[in-house]
């Protein structure tokens, strides 16, 4: 998530992107005593300094006895599709596809790509990523405490955006018959996004997270959906209408000082509980605290339909950036993965995605020398 930022460089990334492939499980789907199962060519959610292969969040565990609940039994979705950005970043910073030819235990780098793209379960007719109750994934990390069944919103926009750049990878190595394939993939997907995971328009313009169980308002996946383009210029416009009157509600119920939850807080599943299923104490975590890793986004939507509103959001951000900054010592530890009103629970200070993203998203905002902005609103 933070490789656009533009201060990491190929020689940092590509170590890392081999590690990840030598971790990637082989073409057998493996069964876990702990009722874990990892199918082929899964990418692994992070790796041990020892260099074990941990499949699953919530444990440092690179044995057997990973995985399962709370996080079901499949491995998340999101690490395969980040997979691919990675390997979409590399050839830009690259300028060429020749380290993708690169074997790791007998297979090129691409092929682990194609095939990690292809693991995690999806549905043929909407493109859309799927948990079942049986073979239940977590869809998106930042989501991975809490339970959500069916097709799920923000996993689905990462496999687009990965459909996407596999088709400009494929199209780069010469192969136009694999990067027609992406392209109907990508195509589909968007063809489905506002039908399958759009709220009714006599509610908002909010995306829910997903359509089984946790169906409620994702702000997180709606700011994502605009940031790549896929929305209807009718449905982007209402649900950038809907993302400006929230901030702007009694109290705010999205953003607090530039940070972003998860639900809106007059959108919770019931009084005291953020969620449907799973997810932490109320107003906690992902259950209703607040992140920066998706302040780009935010900035970015309203910069469309109320700029003075968006560079108030961005004040905030920086303000709170400069106010709490770890470098000053005590108790500062800003950037922090999340905290509460008046900072309580803050947690994980000096937090990466908090600071990249945002800056990536934000330098992507700024006009190239001779440009005018773009002020079109959703897709053409």
């Amino acid at each position: 998530m933070s490789l656009d930022c533009g201060l990491i460089s190929a020689e940092e990334i590509l170590p890392q992107f081999r590690l990840l492939a030598r971790c990637q499980n082989g073409d057998k789907e493996r069964h876990l005593p702990s009722g874990g199962i990892i199918p082929p060519f899964s990418i692994v959610d992070h790796v041990n300094l020892s260099g074990g292969a941990v499949f699953y969040p919530g444990t440092y565990s690179s044995g057997d006895d990973q995985g399962c609940p709370p996080w079901g039994p499949l491995p998340p979705a999101d690490d395969h599709f980040y997979f691919v950005h990675i390997a979409h970043v590399l050839w830009k910073m690259l300028g060429q596809t020749g380290f993708l030819e690169e074997k790791i235990e007998g297979m090129s780098l691409f092929d682990r790509v194609e095939r990690a793209f292809a693991s995690p379960e999806s549905d043929a007719k909407t493109g859309a990523i799927i948990a079942t109750k049986e073979r239940r994934a977590v869809g998106f990390g930042f989501q991975d405490s809490v339970y959500l069944q069916g097709a799920m919103s923000f996993a689905t926009l990462l496999r687009y955006r990965a459909a996407k750049q596999l088709s400009e990878l494929c199209r780069a190595k010469d192969r136009p018959r694999s990067a027609a394939k992406y392209e109907v993939i990508a195509r589909c997907i968007v063809a489905n996004i506002e039908r399958v995971f759009l709220l009714p328009a006599a509610q908002d313009g909010w995306l829910r997270a997903a359509t089984e169980i946790g169906r409620q308002p994702d702000v997180w996946a709606t700011l994502f959906a605009l940031h790549l383009g896929v929305l209807s210029r009718k449905s982007a416009t209402r649900a950038r209408k809907t993302i400006a009157a929230a901030v702007r509600a009694p109290g705010n119920t999205v953003e607090y000082q530039g940070a972003i939850r998860h639900v809106p807080s007059d959108r919770y599943f019931k009084p005291g509980q953020c969620w449907e299923s799973g997810g932490t104490g109320v107003n906690t975590y992902q259950s209703g605290a607040f992140w920066h890793t998706p302040t780009g986004w935010l900035v970015e939507a309203l910069q469309r339909v109320d700029s003075e509103l968006a560079r108030e959001v961005s004040d905030r951000f920086i303000e709170h950036l400069k106010g709490g900054d770890f470098r000053k010592g005590g108790a500062q530890g800003a950037p922090w993965e999340c905290f509460g009103i008046k900072m309580a629970g803050a947690q994980n200070p000096v937090y990466m995605t908090s600071v990249t993203l945002p800056l990536a998203v934000l330098q992507g905002m700024i006009p190239k020398s001779g440009q005018r902005p773009d002020r079109t609103g959703g897709k053409k």
